[in-house]
């Protein structure tokens, strides 16, 4: 069972001690990337994305009983159609049972005297011969059965011994305490996460497309909130006037297209600026400027509250229009509204909002025009702005809320499809989600954090 190691690293020391090292390989396996360095001065750079995947998964052993499972599965199966097909058979021998005793009788006595045989007797025992003749390939049958359950006692026993062995194997490690060592190198990881705390973003890496679906714009997002046990996806296809919002019940089912609910909403939506925060949905209300709280365990509008002076239908959009002049985001200290006002001519405002009455906290003028974005996301109370929506696109504006200043960047962003009209960043796990003309797609971030002891 291979587990990665754990590696903590603070302050001046003179070797850094790694952190958790995996890489992306698919997702089922999660999407986990984490390294450290040590600058010249002795502090430790680190960058981390991280989800929690399950460690047992991937186990060996685990996939051979899986296979062990299958092959009996298969066995049972086969064990099913034998014994159907037994039965079935067994009827027409108990109903031929009668015929056939009959004409033993007749062929005794056509023996006994084959002289008083006469042609009409003749003919009638070819008609009995001739109602036996389905009997044959039931008999055929029945050998073909037989070399079968044959085959079967042979796979029961190999599989016996195969089963005898991964129990002996698995004797030799005691699976709870290996589970509570897993459980020990993530709370550790956690622990250190939480002195990296949040970092400025340095790079964006490759996209992973997860599935093509749907039309060529609408958002698709996970819960930023909830615990990682809940691996739920919503699906929102359409930019405006949908009402419709499926929910799977895993990435997988996603991935599938298999295993979700729908929930039809009050009020259709504008744009693709939603987002799923601790059990909500957040979108912009169709035809207004009125942001909805709607609650999908009790299929319910918890709040609505229109956000003073924002443009909609169109009025301040990103690059792509859309209708995408309200944009709900998430990061680590909560939730935010970037759109525009007329008041602040067409630049970018970004709100901090309470999420029980979507009452504004505060807002800043960024002074970055929205109609030039292509789109834009959170992360660390720093708000990030794409150049374009097309080919080329990279990460161009970063505007700090903590110190309410700017800086102009350089952050290549590979648009592979050529048309994103959805980026949200998702702070439970470190990555981007984008709907990327029809496909869905996540990358990964790659962010600078100084530790000082």
């Amino acid at each position: 069972w291979e587990l990665p190691a754990l590696r903590v690293f603070f302050g001046n020391s003179e070797a850094p001690i790694p952190i958790f090292q995996t890489l992306f390989q698919s997702p089922d396996e999660g999407w986990q990337v984490f390294t450290s360095a040590q600058a010249p001065d002795g502090k430790c750079l680190c960058t981390a994305v991280i989800p929690v995947q399950g460690s047992c998964s991937r186990d060996l052993r685990s996939l051979q009983l899986r296979q062990l499972l299958e092959k009996v599965q298969n066995i049972s199966q086969s064990m099913e159609v034998l014994d159907l097909r037994t039965f079935r058979d067994l009827q027409y021998v108990r109903n031929t049972e009668a015929l056939m005793r009959g004409l033993d009788s007749r062929l005794r006595v056509a023996s006994e005297g084959h002289k008083a045989l006469n042609a009409r007797s003749f003919q009638d025992l070819k008609e009995k011969m001739r109602e036996l003749l389905p009997l044959l390939p039931v008999l055929e049958q029945y050998k073909a059965d037989s070399r079968l359950i044959v085959h079967l006692k042979d796979e029961v026993r190999n599989l016996s011994g195969i089963l005898l062995a991964i129990q002996e194997e698995m004797g030799a490690y005691d699976y709870e305490e290996l589970q509570q060592r897993v459980l020990l190198l993530e709370a550790r990881l956690h622990s250190c996460l939480q002195k990296l705390g949040c970092g400025k973003l340095t790079g964006v890496s490759n996209p992973i497309t997860i599935r093509a679906s749907g039309s060529r714009f609408g958002s698709w997002m996970t819960d930023t909130m909830t615990p990682s046990t809940d691996s739920r996806v919503w699906y929102m296809d359409g930019y405006y006037k949908g009402r419709r919002v499926l929910e799977f019940r895993s990435l997988g089912d996603f991935v599938s297209g298999q295993n979700f609910v729908q929930h039809l909403l009050p009020h259709p939506w504008a744009g693709t600026g939603h987002v799923v925060f601790n059990g909500s949905l957040y979108y912009n209300k169709f035809q207004s400027n009125v942001a909805v709280r709607y609650h999908f365990r009790s299929r319910s509008v918890l709040v609505q509250r229109s956000l003073a002076g924002a443009g909609y239908n169109n009025t301040f959009p990103y690059s792509w229009g859309g209708f995408s002049d309200i944009d709900f985001m998430v990061d680590e200290s909560g939730l935010w509204a970037v759109y525009t006002t007329n008041q602040n001519a067409g630049n970018i405002v970004v709100s901090r909002m309470d999420p029980h009455t979507l009452e504004v906290l505060r807002s800043w003028d960024t002074g970055y025009p929205k109609r030039s974005a292509g789109e834009s996301f959170m992360i660390c109370g720093i708000l990030y702005v794409t150049n374009s929506h097309l080919a080329g696109a990279k990460i161009y504006f970063a505007y700090h809320t903590n110190t309410s200043s700017y800086e102009y960047t350089d952050i290549p962003f590979h648009n592979q499809y050529s048309h994103i009209s959805m980026l949200d960043y998702n702070p439970r796990e470190r990555v981007l989600y984008t709907w990327n003309n029809g496909h869905q797609v996540i990358y990964n971030v790659t962010l600078f954090h100084v530790i000082n002891t």
